[in-house]
């Protein structure tokens, strides 16, 4: 999960050395903590968050076949 919130990012912003995912792992839930350059805030969030929900949504997506929950914070 962490590999492909990290280039899914990568691919969005204008500095993708900047790009920092952190995973947090509990037993049902995995949290993915998104950090990214101030400059390229939002262009990860998109317009009225249309970008992190599609992030969230394709990671939900691929998750589900581990029956885990997975959620994606995007961390100033």
């Amino acid at each position: 999960m962490k590999e492909l919130v990290e280039a899914i990012a990568k691919a969005l912003v204008d500095f993708p050395d900047e790009v920092v995912v952190t995973e947090v792992i509990s037993e049902q839930t995995i949290i993915l903590e998104l950090k990214v350059s101030p400059d390229d805030m939002g262009k990860v969030i998109g317009k009225q968050g249309r970008i992190a929900k599609a992030l969230r949504t394709v990671v939900k997506a691929a998750a589900t076949k581990d029956n885990k929950r997975v959620l994606v914070e995007i961390i100033q």
